[in-house]
């Protein structure tokens, strides 16, 4: 297949390339971000990027989203960022492909921040959406949109909603933030009471994920939850990484919770299950890879 991925240089784009590449894919990379190295690599303007210019000059059987900002409290401190990485620019993308490219499939990384904190768990993906920050609403936005475009001009769209991801190369949220502060020091305090749960996704499971909607899902303005639906806390998944690390401290909770940050996060998988995933991942096995990542 023809691939276009955009933001092809962050966390998932980088590992999304280098598993597509590995199955004879035509990649085309696309990001911010200056590369001579890579092949077929695409340079976009940041504040200014123009989409309409690259669906006019390059043919693609689907395009990937994989940029946009990823930080809820830089959302909430600088909204209009957010709003135009996550939302502005999705529309851009959609308008581009209307008007050069009606054929190309469209498959947007949305995230589990639209749902908040939901009524019930495990979540599903009719339940209803209830953001806690600009972030998850900003992201709700760009799932109407690829909405929009099928709903009026026909384009093929799915949107997928990525719950918590992490693996090698990540250098940001809770298991780096957990690794920085353990470095040496006996003692590492993180927000929270340590009650607060999430769904873990390690990256070769999200990237293989994408893969099989890629080639199973009708495109027409479908959602997905990608995640793994198991629950574990955060006091779990912290004492999880500190023993794969060998640090002997004391872990310490605040009691204090974060604008934009849920409570308690399970997805209800049953509809990427039934496209064929199966967790190859488990999160020992993916924290281990991530300690060996950290301490290398």
């Amino acid at each position: 297949m023809k691939v276009l991925i955009i933001g092809a240089k962050g966390f998932i784009g980088t590992h999304l390339y280098s598993y597509l590449t590995q199955k004879n894919n035509q990649i085309t990379a696309c990001d911010v971000v200056i590369d001579y190295e890579t092949p077929n690599y695409i340079l976009i303007d940041q504040s200014n990027a123009d989409y309409d210019d690259l669906f006019k000059s390059y043919n693609f059987d689907i395009c990937i989203n994989c940029s946009g900002a990823s930080s809820v409290p830089d959302s909430v401190t600088n909204p209009q960022r957010d709003f135009y990485l996550n939302t502005i620019n999705v529309f851009n993308m959609l308008e581009g492909i209307r008007k050069y490219q009606p054929n190309c499939k469209f498959l947007n990384l949305s995230s589990a921040a639209v749902y908040g904190n939901p009524k019930q768990l495990p979540i599903k993906e009719t339940d209803i959406s209830k953001p806690l920050s600009p972030y998850g609403f900003h992201k709700k936005n760009a799932e109407l949109i690829c909405e929009e475009f099928h709903q009026f001009y026909q384009l093929n769209t799915c949107s997928v909603r990525i719950f918590s991801a992490y693996g090698n190369g990540l250098k940001k949220q809770i298991f780096w933030d957990i690794a920085q502060k353990a470095k040496g020091s006996n003692t590492l305090t993180l927000f929270g009471t340590g009650m607060e749960s999430r769904d873990f996704i390690h990256i070769d499971d999200i990237v293989a994920n994408l893969e099989l909607i890629m080639l199973k899902d009708s495109f027409t303005a479908n959602i997905y939850n990608i995640a793994n639906g198991v629950e574990i806390t955060i006091e779990q998944a912290a004492k999880e990484l500190l023993k794969a690390l060998n640090w002997h401290g004391k872990l310490i909770f605040n009691q204090v919770v974060r604008v934009g940050d849920p409570q308690n996060w399970c997805a209800d998988i049953l509809k990427i299950k039934a496209l064929g995933y199966k967790q190859k991942i488990s999160l020992e096995l993916g924290l281990k890879k991530y300690a060996e990542w950290l301490n290398n």
